[in-house]
Parts: C-alpha cells; sequence; structure tokens
C-alpha cells in the first residue's frame, strides 16, 4: 500500500469523524433546548396561578362547611336519618 493511499484513508476518516462529531453535537444542542423548554413548562405548571389556588381553597372550605353542616344535621335518635343519607 502506498503512503499517499493509507494517508487519504487516515484523512477520509478524519474528515467523517469530524461530521458524525458535528452532527452529534447538533443534536445535542437540540435536545438541551427542548430539555428547557419542557422544564420551563413543568415550572409553569407547579406555580400555579394565585387565584386559582384561592378559588380551591374556597372550594375546600365550602365542601368542608356542608359536610359540618350535614353532621349537625343528623340526630343520632332519628331513624329516618340513614335513609336520608342513602337517598
Amino acid at each position: 500500500m502506498a503512503p499517499e493511499s493509507v494517508s487519504f484513508r487516515i484523512s477520509r476518516n478524519a474528515e467523517d469523524l469530524a461530521h458524525t462529531v458535528h452532527a452529534l453535537s447538533q443534536r445535542l444542542v437540540k435536545l438541551e433546548q427542548r430539555l428547557a423548554g419542557l422544564e420551563l413548562q413543568l415550572d409553569r405548571r407547579l406555580d400555579s396561578d394565585p387565584q386559582e389556588i384561592a378559588s380551591l381553597a374556597n372550594v375546600e372550605r365550602l365542601v368542608l362547611d356542608c359536610r359540618a353542616l350535614l353532621e349537625m344535621q343528623e340526630d343520632p335518635d332519628d331513624q329516618s336519618a340513614p335513609l336520608a343519607a342513602a337517598a
């Protein structure tokens, strides 16, 4: 084999390797950007709207008040209480 032929093959393989490394690094950059976007979306979901949180707290308070009222209305001596609760 001639030294020029070996040198050409080494150069060609190095060039192919350089293209592969470049393509991989471009893909890595795109994946990092995509990951950053997904993390941003996740952060936005975790940082809920304060008004929405307040609304949910009000709903929870109303549910607890309703349960308390239902418990107060149940009379242990009243035999129709289980029937009313089942209806």
